[in-house]
């Protein structure tokens, strides 16, 4: 780094932690709700936090498909917000309010068929009862998780990061009190174990998707961007650019989050005690993965905003000081990882041979945390420039091409089972992230 470029960096990082700092707290209070999940469905039995295991891991591909989609609003809101044009953010949400819409009733209908064909995918035959019912709860979801999206990326666009922390917030709360009424069966009301816990994940959903939404119609301060949203007229084109720039992000993060759900299948194969112990580790290692894709949100948005005003310099400046913000904040969770890594597994599950086994997974965990700092950073960079085409390729050939064969081959072909499967996600992010770096070198150039 050049002497006077430093207080330029020096500006970069304390923007980048502006903004991103309430993103992460979002996403820190969504993965704590995951572990609130986890850890009182693991209590109440191997067999529940199996079945978990196993909906969640198909439905966060469906999940991070809405999310995905809902980022391609971020650069063109953000672009229009750095070149002054604050109607017309209005006007864009709008037109990806209703995308988005459609596009979740699709993963909906997509996962209605999957449902009907879960018998197919290999799973312990004394789990089906309690996966049926607790996975029509969560399928009902997508559409109020999709409204949500749209009004939290309309906000991380024009810089109001801090609104959708605080409704992430009440929802998880909501969420966890839930549980504790729900899968238990306090203060009168029917113990309903898993089925009670995506009851509670329904109503919070639906609230925070509620909430966002009558916030932005009710607040003064946003009236300039409300009016967009009402009453101005979508530039001419823009559902196309909406769908150009959402599809690509949309499958980016499907193909990742599918192979991630393919594992979790052929952990299914090895028997519920490795499942549960899969659960385990995806959730902490999630930890890391929301801190990152945090920090990783503020850098698409600065990015989008120098793009609004034609500043490659700026673009470029903006991606690597999150990358230097983001190493940090990934050698800090690896030491989490390592230091706190055997307590936290023990609070999922009183099952020692489930704990047993998430403890010995830790090494290729921490592993697989370098590639996946590096991939969310230049993915979000590469997101903010809007040339996202690229990021179709990188997903499908890091992912499914090289990932998910290097699954099957770690665990069985190499006999390193639940082990080798962690160990995979390293093959396939460090790949992702050098691709994502790649391109967005070209794009910033253009």
């Amino acid at each position: 780094m050049k002497t006077d470029s430093a207080p330029k960096y020096l500006t970069a990082y304390r923007e980048i932690i502006k903004l991103g700092l309430p993103i992460v707290v979002g996403q820190l209070g969504t993965i704590v709700v995951s572990f609130a999940d986890n850890i009182m469905v693991g209590h109440y039995s191997t067999e529940a936090l199996a079945s978990a295991s196993f909906v969640n891991n198909l439905f966060n591909m469906a999940v991070l498909c809405c999310i995905g989609f809902s980022y391609g609003l971020t650069p063109l809101a953000g672009a229009l917000y750095g070149a002054g044009k604050r109607a017309s953010t209005g006007a864009v949400t709008r037109v990806a309010l209703a995308i988005n819409l459609l596009y979740a009733l699709m993963l909906t209908a997509v996962m209605l068929v999957i449902y009907f064909n879960l018998h197919r995918l290999g799973q312990p035959a004394e789990l089906m009862p309690l996966i049926r019912p607790y996975y029509i709860l969560v399928l009902c979801t997508l559409v109020p998780t999709a409204v949500f999206n749209v009004g939290g990326q309309w906000c991380y666009a024009i810089n109001r990061t801090a609104l959708p922390m605080w409704i992430i917030l009440g929802a998880n709360l909501l969420n966890i009190f839930g549980n504790w009424l729900l899968i238990y069966g306090n203060w009168g009301c029917p113990e309903l174990g898993l089925f009670g816990a995506g009851i509670s994940t329904l109503v919070s959903r639906v609230l925070g998707a509620a909430v966002i939404f009558a916030l932005f119609m009710g607040m003064k301060s946003l009236r300039e961007y409300r009016n967009g949203l009402l009453r101005e007229k979508a530039q001419q084109g823009i559902s196309r650019r909406v769908w150009k720039t959402s599809l690509p992000v949309s499958m980016q993060l499907t193909f990742e989050s599918g192979s991630f759900t393919a594992a979790a299948v052929m952990v299914g194969w090895l028997g519920k005690v490795p499942l549960a112990a899969f659960q385990i580790i995806v959730t902490i290692g999630t930890l890391g993965f929301m801190v990152y894709y945090g920090i990783g949100s503020a850098v698409s948005v600065k990015v989008a905003n120098e793009v609004g005003r034609d500043n490659s310099h700026g673009m470029r400046r903006y991606a690597w000081a999150g990358y230097h913000i983001m190493i940090a904040t990934m050698t800090v969770s690896t030491l989490i990882f390592v230091l706190g890594g055997p307590w936290m597994m023990g609070l999922f599950s009183k099952d020692p041979a489930v704990v047993g086994l998430a403890v010995s997974l830790i090494g290729p965990l921490v592993l697989y945390q370098f590639g996946d700092a590096t991939q969310v950073t230049f993915a979000n960079a590469l997101r903010g420039t809007s040339h996202v085409m690229p990021m179709l390729w990188i997903a499908f050939a890091s992912y499914v091409l090289v990932g998910m064969p290097a699954t099957y081959i770690l665990a069985f072909t190499c006999n390193l089972e639940t082990y080798g499967v962690i160990l995979s996600f390293s093959v396939s992010l460090f790949m992702a992230g050098a691709l994502f770096l790649r391109s967005f070198v070209k794009a910033s150039r253009k």
